[in-house]
């Protein structure tokens, strides 16, 4: 599994060498901010306390904080209202602002593997290196080459130093300690690995659509093969019917919801819904295919939904008529306990795919390596 980025941060060095400790998930995302406390009780983990509240759509855009004022509010209000009383957070970060690489380095002493890695990165990513802090997992250290020459298989990750400090300050303001950095798409990696049997030959698509960006994750067993993320996600279905119907946000929220509002044709709000559906799975199908152009070693055998978007009616049927196989909806509460969260469960099934980075946050610890 994917080492989190604390390093990224500038940590204070006793929460950094300390003992693990706790931390809250906090899924900032472009329309809503998530939060989650996990506690691990006899080899199961149980769910302390979980909540969401909803952003305006102007505080987020694109990816880009418009108003720290009001989200740093709303992080405030949140963990007033779930009562949760950890300072330390894990936090994510997705998109433009991260780049994942796996590479190829030949055999290097642990001691000389960080600047090998540094002088590699500035072919693969697309930034000043001064303006982007490195960091890299060594997936294989014995690994060969198609003509079998040996080499070390290492995934670089690569975030913005400015979203880096953004996120540092967001959380801050909001009177909590940032501890650990993580990527999306890594964190539901680790949610499904605890929700999940893991067969280490099956082949398993993990997609996880947002408001504004969607993340593929495929693994084979419990190894992350490849990582994409894509500019698409319920935003475009909102915004589809904002033109096409000339109704407001709300208005068109509510329509994608699958939600009857006066004066909207049933059959037109379908049809625009069903139009961008074929344009999520064929974003979805080009990450799919992107990667099996350079692995041929088994076919994926299940791709799993999670994330604002991923509800969106039809979407999952479509894929499933697009893309063949199983294809079904994620449950990052499928082996947590949520009986002690004070939480309906109806409430947590309904809102479960949103919650599935959150989950994945959660369940890392100050510490981790």
């Amino acid at each position: 599994m994917f080492a989190s980025l604390k390093q990224l941060l500038k940590m204070d060095l006793k929460v950094l060498f300390g003992p693990s400790k706790q931390v809250l998930g906090l899924d900032i995302g472009s329309s809503s901010v998530k939060l989650v406390q996990l506690k691990e009780k006899k080899g199961r983990y149980v769910l302390q306390k979980f909540g969401m509240k909803p952003l305006d759509p102007d505080v987020i855009v694109d990816g880009t904080v418009m108003d720290a004022a009001r989200l740093v509010t709303t992080i405030k209000d949140l963990l007033k209202e779930t009562e949760a009383k950890l300072k330390n957070v894990a936090v994510s970060i997705s998109g433009h602002s991260v780049i994942v690489k796996k590479i190829a380095l030949p055999p290097t002493s642990a001691g000389e593997l960080e600047g090998q890695v540094k002088v590699a990165a500035e072919q693969y990513i697309p930034f000043d290196i001064n303006e982007v802090n490195v960091d890299f997992h060594v997936l294989n250290a014995n690994d060969q080459s198609e003509d079998g020459q040996p080499q070390m298989s290492v995934l670089l990750v690569a975030a913005k130093k400015e979203k880096v400090n953004e996120l540092c300050e967001l959380v801050k303001g909001a009177g909590l300690i940032p501890a650990v950095l993580d990527v999306d798409a890594f964190a539901i990696e680790n949610m499904y690995g605890i929700n999940y049997e893991s067969n280490q030959d099956e082949i398993v698509t993990l997609v996880n659509i947002g408001a504004s960006v969607m993340n593929v994750n495929i693994l084979k067993g419990s190894v992350s093969l490849f990582t994409r993320d894509s500019s698409i996600g319920g935003n475009r279905y909102t915004e589809s019917i904002m033109q096409e119907m000339g109704v407001s946000g709300e208005e068109a929220e509510a329509a994608k919801r699958g939600e009857r509002r006066e004066g909207l044709d049933p059959e037109a709000v379908t049809t625009i819904v069903e139009t961008v559906n074929a344009e999520v799975a064929s974003e979805i199908a080009r990450s799919v295919d992107y990667f099996k152009s350079s692995y041929t070693e088994g076919e994926i055998n299940k791709i799993l939904m999670c994330g604002g978007c991923a509800k969106t009616p039809g979407l999952v049927q479509h894929l499933r008529d697009r893309m063949g196989g199983t294809v079904e909806l994620a449950n990052p509460f499928n082996r947590v306990d949520t009986t002690g969260s004070g939480r309906d469960p109806e409430f947590l099934a309904d809102v479960a795919p949103q919650a599935a980075v959150g989950v994945g946050l959660a369940l890392r610890m100050v510490g981790d390596s």
